[in-house]
């Protein structure tokens, strides 16, 4: 809790007067809303966000952040969001809360992602202590679990008590193992873009700018 307190902070601190911010799902990210929250009443620090998910937005309107949406800002200073993993060429993992398609979107009209982590998300390689997220549409789950084992994975449905889990977008989320981690991550993004009913997919290459690993004993570094 620590570490996750240590990161968050420390990315909200490098938000300036007047961002057009995005504002990322996950524990971590709460440390980050926490103290932006703190900085607006203490500082009157000026910002406005996007949220990435309907339980960040419930969050930043308890803490009386101001948002806003991406019809209004298209185009944002900075976002703040966590990862499950991430490796030293800060490729990413993401989707562990089920918000991985607003994330990307999000993420994708910033000129920084900032990534907010423990030191236990940082891999040598993605997918060997995560399932990679893939969003699908219901109608298509049964023949793109099909084509995920194709590209040598077990797909599973994410859900609870024999129900899938639903995302605010009304999709479901297959989560799927592979045995040895992925090997190429930026091939296998192409390869799940070109599936049928693949709405989005829980690797984020080329997107993330700072890297800040939170540690036990409240240090931060910055990579």
């Amino acid at each position: 809790m620590q570490a996750k307190r240590a990161a968050g902070r420390h990315a909200a601190d490098l938000v300036a007067s007047g961002a057009r911010l995005g504002l990322g799902t996950g524990s971590t990210v709460y440390f980050a809303l926490e103290r932006l929250a703190e900085r607006v009443r203490e500082e009157g620090l000026d910002l406005v966000g996007v949220p990435t998910s309907v339980q960040t937005e419930k969050e930043a309107e308890r803490l009386g952040l101001r948002l806003t949406t991406l019809d209004r800002e298209p185009r944002l200073d900075l976002t703040i969001d966590g990862a499950d993993e991430v490796d030293s060429e800060r490729r990413l993992i993401k989707g562990g809360g089920g918000a991985l398609l607003r994330e990307k979107v999000v993420a994708a009209a910033s000129e920084e992602l900032v990534v907010i982590v423990e030191l236990s998300k940082v891999v040598d390689r993605l997918g060997t202590t995560f399932r990679l997220p893939v969003e699908v549409v219901p109608f298509a789950c049964t023949p793109v679990s099909g084509r995920l084992k194709d590209l040598g994975c077990e797909p599973q449905v994410r859900g609870a008590d024999g129900e899938p889990s639903v995302t605010d977008n009304g999709n479901w989320i297959l989560d799927c193992t592979f045995p040895e981690g992925i090997a190429d991550p930026l091939g296998l993004e192409v390869e799940l873009d070109r599936i049928p009913g693949v709405v989005e997919c829980g690797l984020f290459i080329g997107l993330a700018g700072r890297i800040v690993i939170g540690h036990d004993d409240g240090s931060v570094e910055v990579r």
